[in-house]
């Protein structure tokens, strides 16, 4: 797995959509030290909010969360993203819609492609969704921070309506089945 500082901590990468969504669910994880937001698996050098919207640079909106694998492991990583995001839709969640949309996973080892093919195989073999599973599982590629103002969204705007309309829903999924993988005192 990949290392970093040497102090045994992890990094794994996800596109599930929006990543204020995303960043939202993972921040609220025992063991997950830090979530960024920003674009991957795209073909320019360091794009913008702008260009990653029109669907032309082929980045995902994702994020890179560096966890302790003491606390959680990747397996419960991959646990969690498919249970707060669609896996089964195409370049789309909810209204969300175009390739940055995308579910994929990035992996930073060949241990990390070999626990998603598994568990997406036992997914599709256990019929958990009723449509075939397109995420894709590619190999990590350059990951690039999004602007600051996309950071942290949802704790800092949790009036908005996309937060209370979207996000919200996802955070009661998470807090109703990963109660106990969860941080003390976040909601």
């Amino acid at each position: 797995m990949h290392k970093q500082n040497n102090n045994e901590l992890e990094t794994a990468i996800f596109a599930g959509g929006c990543f204020w969504c995303t960043e939202a669910v993972f921040q609220r994880l025992n063991g997950v030290e830090e979530v960024v937001s920003g674009y991957t698996g795209g073909t320019i050098k360091n794009p913008a909010y702008r260009e990653i919207c029109t669907g032309r640079t082929g980045h995902a909106e994702g994020v890179k969360i560096t966890f302790n694998p003491e606390e959680i492991s990747y397996l419960e990583l991959l646990e969690v993203f498919f249970a707060t995001h669609d896996p089964t839709t195409l370049n789309r969640q909810g209204n969300d819609v175009g390739t940055q949309y995308r579910s994929e996973i990035f992996y930073t080892s060949l241990e990390q492609k070999q626990l998603a093919e598994d568990f997406i195989q036992l997914l599709e073999e256990e019929n958990i969704f009723s449509s075939p599973i397109v995420t894709a599982i590619s190999e990590a590629k350059p990951f690039y921070l999004a602007e600051e103002e996309h950071h942290n969204y949802y704790n800092g705007n949790r009036q908005q309506p996309y937060c209370q309309f979207i996000i919200d829903p996802k955070i009661k999924k998470l807090n109703n089945h990963f109660s106990k993988k969860l941080k003390h005192g976040t909601v």
